[in-house]
């Protein structure tokens, strides 16, 4: 129930999309908006799974996720607070072949894929918001391909870092090195040196499943140019102001 949520969350107008949209949109969804704990490993969809909410996190990160057939996996994108999670309810797939998986967890809002798809094809704000987050979310997924095929996992684990706490109150993670290797697609121990590359330097202090980054702006000057990339694309596109 909304009442049992933290008094920092019990908004949906923590979530940016949400809060991006014009009063009498916002309004005409309010009522249909259902508070959603996110606990960590949720999984949201699975792949080729019917999908019948989207979610729109506010404290929560959702990891979207590709599994191979071997078991292994790799991410593709994050999304929290300034999105939702369930892009194919209104592209016209309904399915997808990735996951969503709770990477961090917090709350978030759920509506049904009913409701949604009937607001995206009246048109308006809504739709027009919709695409331009799916917009900003491919720019992420193809910059993530590029950054796991030309950059360091180093720099990789850089990137990572920085999405996550663009999505976070705070300036730390929980997170164990084995889920970090499953998110970023490679071994554990390329995660270990990279982890132990960055503590070494200052950058992050690691212990018991905890990152804690005392100075992002260091981690800032040592990540590629992905994040920068990324972090532009979203703030060009959904800038509140072209949806007030």
């Amino acid at each position: 129930m909304l009442a049992s949520m933290p008094a920092a969350s019990r908004s949906p107008k923590d979530n940016r999309l949400l809060a991006s949209l014009p009063r009498a949109t916002y309004d005409k969804l309010l009522p249909l908006l259902e508070p959603a704990p996110l606990p960590l490993g949720m999984a949201l969809y699975e792949s080729g799974g019917a999908q019948g909410y989207v979610y729109f996190p506010t404290t929560a990160i959702v990891s979207l996720l590709y599994v191979l057939a071997d078991g292994h996996s790799a991410e593709i994108a994050v999304t929290g607070k300034e999105g939702l999670v369930g892009i194919a309810l209104f592209m016209g797939g309904e399915t997808t072949p990735s996951r969503a998986v709770v990477q961090s967890a917090g709350l978030g809002y759920r509506l049904r894929a009913s409701v949604l798809k009937r607001e995206f094809e009246a048109g308006g704000a809504l739709q027009h918001l919709l695409l331009r987050f799916t917009q900003a979310l491919i720019t992420q997924m193809t910059q993530t391909a590029v950054c796991n095929r030309h950059h360091s996992v180093d720099q990789q684990l850089c990137r990572w870092l920085l999405l996550s706490l663009d999505r976070l109150p705070d300036n730390e993670l929980v997170m164990t090195q084995e889920l970090i290797a499953n998110m970023l697609g490679v071994r554990r121990e390329g995660v270990t040196e990279a982890a132990g590359i960055l503590q070494a330097q200052g950058l992050i202090h690691y212990s018991r499943g905890r990152i804690i980054v005392p100075d992002r702006s260091r981690i800032e000057a040592r990540v590629c140019e992905c994040y920068e990339v990324v972090k532009r694309e979203y703030d060009r596109l959904l800038q509140p102001r072209l949806f007030a």
